[in-house]
């Protein structure tokens, strides 16, 4: 292969395997019936003056697998953390106990099951987008490279390092997507 390569396939795995964990942290935030902590991640907490994390004011706990506790530590937090939770989508309805704010997890019924998968499956969607235009890029470091005077085998070559890379993690996101489908519709 030519010396004057600009194709850094490393830095394009990277960047394919930075898009399919935050697939990880997005499926992580799905409701599936059953009690999770990682459900909180996506919400933030206006607290003291910026946004902050829900793990970062309280302490979270599962104690039942249909229960969430967040335990403030800042008694003035709480009804800045409720509001979040209200207001976050996830369809929680947060219970009072001083300090504590728990959450149960209703079971979930057919169709918002259905809804959910649907939801998993955009989130695999925008991961899958994410990775083809880091492929995009690639090839765009590919043509660049051969109008430098990269060799017509070295540019197929390069071209099938890129899509085989690009497939191999498509091929893992869609693993992923089933499995987190078997999750949700499994009662």
């Amino acid at each position: 292969m030519s010396e004057e390569l600009e194709i850094d396939l490393d830095d394009l795995e990277r960047r394919m395997n930075g898009a399919k964990s935050a697939l990880g942290t997005e499926f992580a935030s799905l409701r599936t019936g059953r009690a999770a902590a990682s459900m909180l991640d996506p919400i933030v907490v206006e607290a003291y003056g910026q946004r902050t994390p829900i793990n970062q004011v309280g302490t979270v706990n599962v104690p039942e697998p249909r229960m969430v506790t967040i335990n403030v530590w800042d008694k003035s937090m709480v009804q800045a953390v409720e509001k979040a939770i209200r207001e976050s989508g996830l369809g929680i309805n947060p219970q009072l106990n001083g300090t504590i704010i728990m959450l149960p997890i209703p079971e979930l019924n057919e169709e918002r099951r259905r809804e959910l998968t649907k939801v998993a499956a955009q989130y695999a969607e925008s991961a899958r987008i994410s990775v083809r235009n880091i492929r995009r890029d690639g090839m765009e470091q590919l043509k660049k490279a051969k109008a430098d005077g990269m060799g017509e085998d070295d540019h197929k070559i390069w071209h099938d390092e890129v899509q085989a890379l690009t497939d191999g993690v498509i091929k893992e996101i869609d693993g992923a997507l089933e499995n987190k489908q078997a999750e949700i519709m499994q009662v």
